[in-house]
């Protein structure tokens, strides 16, 4: 029956008036349970307010630091056969050891003479050249010398112009000077004439005046006719000057012709040399590609040519080398979320595959079997993955990394944040939010350190 009356309480429980209660008694573990539940309660509350160390976790790869000291895959630069194996897989191999000896597939290069061959092409070409160079310098040579005769000819010319100018000027003196005598034996024979009618003078008198009369024009048709031939001459002299420069200037432009001919000659010549020497070169090359030697100390993992007498392509793997020296380092993918909160010289810590280790994520320092890295290379593309690659190498100040660690192992990296509280942690990865990072303010130039979310 319900007790919803006030006037009228339930008297209290006497459990001591049933025989029931005073068969079971009073349970002692309840109470130890509830104490228990109490103290757990409260150490729960408690640790809530320790402190966590936030990290970013994230799974990569152990590589090496250096790119020219990771595992390399030496290729076959031409193609070839292969001949004749030096070595085997897991030998230790020094920088030039002969790994593999191919031999020649192309037709072209079969001659076991063909270097002697082409240096002996190579010698007859450069003489061939020699010889037009010596050409040019003869036509060199006698351009110098039709140029010397061009200029005495036109000096020859030039005195043979100036003696019949002067001989011009002599012989028109002279028609000038028998003009005047035969006008004064026309005057003498006239007065012999009147003379001789008055009978001053004799027959033989008047005869000789016109003796002296006639023998001054033959003087004078003479003094002429020699002036007529001077400026002829003088004309033939002058005409001489424009041949003799046509005829030099044709001599001068056969051989110049001749000459930029040996010229263009020889220049083909030394391409054709040039070209050969490329040649040359070329197979003296390609005869050292014969010999695939070891590009640096290291380890012979994999012989993917096997079979002797196999045929190799330009460009196809031969072998695969480990190097012997190793700069360790760890590549991880981080979240593209998580990317801003990673610096240079963080510092990571590591748990390798194959080392045991006990990892407390919250707490770096009582965890046992990791190891200290530091970033030192960060991308600044995504990766095919969807992440972002950071190059961790080892830490300097923490324990050195196992010796025996190898190319391609598997490591999980915990890169280290911020201390907060735990109740904190619990918050945050319930809402997804990013870590918090607390950067020193002396290394990035402020004076108090700066919160980054």
């Amino acid at each position: 029956m319900l007790d919803l009356s006030p006037n009228s309480p339930v008297p209290a429980l006497e459990r001591a008036s049933f025989k029931a209660f005073r068969t079971i008694g009073v349970a002692s573990t309840s109470k130890l349970f509830a104490l228990w539940v109490k103290i757990i309660s409260v150490v729960m509350i408690l640790a809530l307010f320790l402190p966590w160390t936030q990290n970013i976790r994230a799974r990569g790869t152990v590589t090496s630091l250096s790119p020219n000291l990771r595992p390399q895959t030496i290729h076959a630069i031409i193609p070839g056969r292969l001949e004749e194996w030096f070595v085997q897989e897991g030998q230790l191999v020094q920088k030039g050891d002969t790994i593999l000896r191919l031999s020649e597939v192309k037709a072209e290069y079969f001659d076991p003479q063909l270097l002697d061959r082409t240096q002996q092409q190579i010698t007859a070409k450069e003489l061939t050249g020699k010889s037009y160079e010596e050409k040019v310098h003869s036509l060199d040579a006698q351009i110098d010398a039709l140029t010397g005769g061009l200029r005495i000819k036109l000096e020859q010319a030039q005195n043979k112009i100036q003696q019949a100018r002067y001989k011009l000027q002599s012989d028109s003196i002279r028609v000038v000077a028998a003009t005047t005598e035969i006008k004064v034996a026309d005057d003498q024979y006239a007065r012999g004439e009147q003379q001789f009618k008055e009978g001053l003078i004799s027959k033989v008198e008047l005869e000789r005046r016109q003796v002296a009369q006639q023998r001054a024009n033959a003087t004078l048709i003479d003094a002429r006719n020699k002036l007529l031939d001077a400026r002829n001459e003088l004309l033939n002299a002058e005409l001489d000057i424009n041949g003799i420069r046509n005829d030099y200037r044709d001599k001068l432009s056969k051989a110049e012709s001749e000459k930029f001919s040996s010229m263009s000659q020889m220049y083909t010549t030394e391409g054709e040399v040039s070209k050969m020497q490329v040649d040359l070169a070329n197979y003296t090359v390609r005869a050292g590609n014969y010999i695939v030697t070891a590009p640096q100390d290291g380890y012979i993992t994999k012989a993917i040519v096997t079979g002797v007498g196999e045929t190799v392509k330009e460009g196809d793997p031969l072998v695969s080398v480990m190097p012997a020296a190793m700069d360790m380092a760890v590549e991880l993918y981080v979240r593209p979320m998580d990317m801003p909160l990673i610096n240079k010289g963080q510092k990571v810590r590591f748990m390798f595959d194959g080392w045991p280790s006990i990892v407390f994520s919250g707490w770096p320092n009582s965890s046992y079997g990791t190891f200290g890295g530091e970033v030192v290379a960060i991308d600044n593309f995504i990766s095919p993955n969807g992440k972002y690659r950071i190059l961790v190498g080892p830490d300097k100040k923490d324990q050195t990394w196992p010796t025996a660690l190898r190319v391609g192992g598997g490591a999980v990296g915990f890169a280290l944040m911020s201390d907060v509280p735990i109740w904190y942690e619990l918050w945050r990865q319930i809402n997804g939010f990013p870590p918090d990072l607390y950067m020193d303010g002396k290394a990035e130039g402020t004076e108090t350190d700066q919160k980054i979310r």
